[in-house]
């Protein structure tokens, strides 16, 4: 992955975890890494646990930021979400597996936030 495209995940995941808070989720854990693949934000909103996938662009030449998420990465979510539930003792606790797409502009600025419950 280049360099700009590095700076501009992580900045999207900044943006996502702010957002998330404003909106009153508990941020539980970022960038959780497992053998099966990682999960970017681990967030709490009341009882549920909340499994969010970020995904940033600056263009729409390839499709919207949502757009990027395949079976493949869904079913990686899942099993890292699930593998996550295990470690923690918390396959009980609901769930939902959101994803947070974000647009930038040339100056790097947020130009729209899109945040998909329930994505997959």
């Amino acid at each position: 992955m280049g360099k700009e495209r590095q700076l501009l995940g992580r900045q999207g995941e900044e943006e996502a975890a702010a957002y998330l808070v404003k909106q009153g989720y508990k941020i539980v854990q970022r960038n959780f890494r497992c053998p099966w693949g990682e999960i970017d934000i681990i967030a709490q909103e009341g009882p549920v646990l909340v499994f969010v996938e970020v995904r940033s662009r600056k263009t729409n030449n390839f499709g919207l930021p949502q757009e990027s998420i395949k079976r493949t990465k869904q079913k990686k979510v899942r099993q890292v979400a699930s593998f996550y539930l295990k470690k923690a003792g918390q396959s009980e606790m609901p769930v939902r597996l959101d994803v947070l797409a974000l647009k930038f502009n040339q100056k790097n600025e947020v130009t729209q936030l899109t945040h998909l419950r329930n994505a997959f």
